[in-house]
């Protein structure tokens, strides 16, 4: 038996059953919305769980689900060394979203990561302690500014709504999921040039630690690309 787990509500859960209805499988919930279990049509051995985007990963990590649809951003964010737990099967080609370093419009001379990291250093200067960047994607956010030589910072946890922390004076800048950046905009903020962190859509994901011949024969049904199917039977020893 294989466990697919599927976000449980919102656009993300109804284009993910559109996909798998497209590939002739059928999922559906099995009663009210504030269930949490799922029906399956068109594939014997797969179990359908509803879960929240955000446990997915951790979920696949521990192997209690051998399938899961989630952002991609989540699974890099909360799994350190992610490649080692999953296999990245197929891009799915919705929830789009940009995790991207976003300044205050006002900033007129950054126009790019160099110039971020001058501000930074300039900014610990004047004023003794580091630029703060609100986010709640420390890991992605930490790797992309080490990659880009940028050291004079503090990453800000925020758990809310992370555009507003540089009005409220608690930062100096984000790193934050936008899709359109209206909301970016709204919040007198810009997207540096250059700094798109990462470029996240829903993704169905492998554990390594499940069957590979069951894998393989959905990814079969599914239509996956041959190079897919051959990614997946890796077992932890």
């Amino acid at each position: 038996m294989l466990k697919l787990g599927v976000p449980s509500k919102g656009r993300l859960m109804e284009q993910t059953f559109d996909w798998f209805a497209a590939r002739g499988v059928i999922l559906s919930r099995a009663g009210s919305d504030r269930e949490y279990a799922g029906r399956v049509e068109g594939h014997d051995g797969l179990h359908l769980v509803l879960l929240s985007a955000g446990e997915i990963p951790r979920e696949l990590a521990a192997g209690r689900i051998q399938l899961g649809v989630t952002g991609s951003d989540l699974v890099r964010e909360r799994l350190a060394g992610w490649r080692s737990h999953v296999v990245e099967l197929a891009p799915m080609g919705f929830g789009h979203a940009d995790l991207v370093l976003a300044v205050p419009a006002c900033w007129r001379d950054c126009e790019g990561l160099d110039d971020f990291a001058a501000i930074a250093t300039d900014f610990r200067a004047a004023h003794g302690f580091r630029l703060r960047i609100a986010t709640k994607y420390h890991r992605l956010a930490r790797a992309f500014l080490s990659a880009h030589e940028v050291a004079d910072y503090q990453l800000i946890d925020s758990q809310g709504a992370t555009e507003g922390t540089v009005a409220n004076l608690t930062a100096e800048a984000i790193a934050d999921i936008t899709s359109s950046g209206e909301t970016l905009r709204a919040n007198h903020l810009k997207i540096l040039p250059g700094a798109l962190i990462h470029a996240s859509q829903a993704t169905l994901f492998a554990a390594r630690s499940a069957d590979p011949a069951a894998l393989a024969g959905l990814a079969r049904q599914l239509g996956l690309a041959g190079d897919k199917v051959n990614a997946m039977p890796h077992r932890h020893p």
